[in-house]
């Protein structure tokens, strides 16, 4: 059974999905650009920037199913251009401790909206949850 969770702290979804679905005792979290929920608009700044605004987007849905970062198992980061990977790297770590989420990171030709780039997540609930 499929369980959708969504927030106004977020973008809304902008085509039929959701923000992220619980199956099981894991979460799915579709993947967030640095889009701003207030004015649906991509933030301005730098990618450093942009990457607050992604992370901020995913702890938001992380918290409307009672989880944090804490819980991530896996991300993967979907990057406009390689060259943006060291800023990208320093802001999205100083989210996480150890143990660390497994990762991907590629490189794509472009993303939704032209973002500079895209993170999604997987993480867990406790099997009390």
């Amino acid at each position: 059974m499929k369980q959708p969770f969504s927030t106004d702290a977020a973008p809304k979804a902008i085509g039929p999905y959701s923000q992220a679905v619980r199956v099981g005792q894991f979460l799915f979290l579709s993947g967030q650009i640095p889009t701003d929920p207030t004015t649906g608009q991509i933030v301005e700044g730098d990618v450093a920037a942009q990457t607050r605004r992604v992370m901020e987007n995913l702890r938001a849905v992380l918290a409307s199913a009672g989880l944090s970062f804490a819980d991530v198992a896996r991300t993967s980061i979907f990057l406009a251009d390689m060259k943006d990977f060291a800023k990208v790297n320093e802001v999205y770590g100083s989210y996480f401790s150890e143990p660390y989420p497994a990762r991907a990171t590629v490189q794509v030709a472009r993303l939704p909206r032209d973002a500079r780039l895209e993170i999604d997540a997987i993480a867990e609930f406790s099997k009390a949850g």
